[in-house]
């Protein structure tokens, strides 16, 4: 993927609970310093993979390493070398900030001179010294997210699981974590972090995607939207902007020379032969949306993930 050093290095990994195979033989690595999006649907497998990747959940077969340890010859020394983060604040609300980071300082053993440090340099980071004798149980969704990031960064680890870490908080908090996790890796801290936004993974270095416990597709965004599987030989892809796009679907679906249409919030995406004009496309809803409009577009991270989902249904529903 790069020529980085790999810091995570995935092969083969499986996880079953009893018969049914929630991870599938499932193989990957992350280069230092990465924005690795880890993206798939409920239940497709992300948390269990990250809970192995952390030694907290033996896999059932295969292996992996991440910064040199291993993931089941030492789940102990791998849990001290990485930082956590989860979606659900899962700290201490009846200790303050400044004790909540006192607390996890003293979990990983740090001498109190560096402790201080570490709390001085990450209420810098986070912006939160105005906070540090606030309980933390009092903070809104986005602080406590911010708070939960110092916390899993106290020991300095060169690594960071974020498991849907922007769930449940404003737009505008969203922003400035990812603003935060971007200032990370600049410093050298490779990040591992699973998302169901599109926009996170448009944001990521590199993304790979999950369906039914399978690795469906993985590599830097722009690859994986140059795949021929996304947009075959002989079409192109079409974004049409109408006033009611939701009537407008039926009628495009199927019609002569349209592979395939999605709907996109207020716009449909297409992908269509090359002898298909916009003109063409826009008659078949004339009279149903008002406000027409279509222009070719590239896909999207999302258009991606639908195509890919798509096709590896069909494979499996043949199978």
């Amino acid at each position: 993927m790069t020529d980085a050093p790999v810091v995570i290095d995935v092969r083969q990994l499986s996880r079953r609970f009893g018969a049914k195979t929630v991870v599938d033989a499932l193989s990957l690595q992350v280069p230092q310093s990465a924005v690795f999006g880890f993206l798939g649907p409920n239940g497709s497998g992300k948390t269990t993979l990250i809970r192995m990747l952390c030694g907290v959940l033996r896999p059932t077969s295969g292996g992996a390493t991440v910064l040199g340890c291993d993931v089941v010859a030492d789940p102990e020394q791998v849990k001290r070398s990485i930082g956590y983060m989860s979606q659900k604040f899962s700290l201490y609300a009846d200790l303050s900030v400044e004790e909540n980071l006192d607390f996890y300082g003293r979990i990983y053993g740090l001498p109190r001179a560096t402790l201080r440090r570490r709390k001085s340099e990450l209420l810098d980071l986070v912006t939160m010294h105005d906070f540090q004798r606030q309980l933390a149980g009092t903070l809104s969704g986005g602080w406590k997210q911010r708070l939960a990031l110092a916390c899993a960064l106290i020991h300095e680890p060169r690594m960071l699981f974020l498991d849907e870490p922007t769930a449940g908080i404003d737009p505008v908090a969203r922003r400035d974590l990812w603003d935060l996790l971007f200032e990370l890796a600049g410093r050298g801290v490779t990040l591992f972090v699973t998302t169901h936004y599109m926009d996170e993974a448009e944001r990521c270095t590199h993304v790979g995607y999950i369906h039914l416990g399978k690795l469906i597709v993985c590599g830097r965004p722009e690859q994986l939207k140059a795949m021929p599987e996304v947009t075959p030989a002989g079409t192109r892809r079409v974004e049409v902007r109408c006033s009611n796009p939701s009537a407008a679907l039926p009628l495009l679906r199927g019609s002569g020379g349209v592979r395939d249409v999605t709907l996109f919030g207020d716009a449909l995406h297409l992908v269509v032969e090359h002898t298909v004009t916009h003109d063409a496309l826009l008659a078949r809803v004339q009279g149903t949306c008002a406000h027409l409009s279509a222009q070719d577009i590239d896909p999207s991270l999302e258009d991606v993930f639908v195509a890919l989902s798509r096709r590896y249904s069909l494979k499996e529903s043949a199978a």
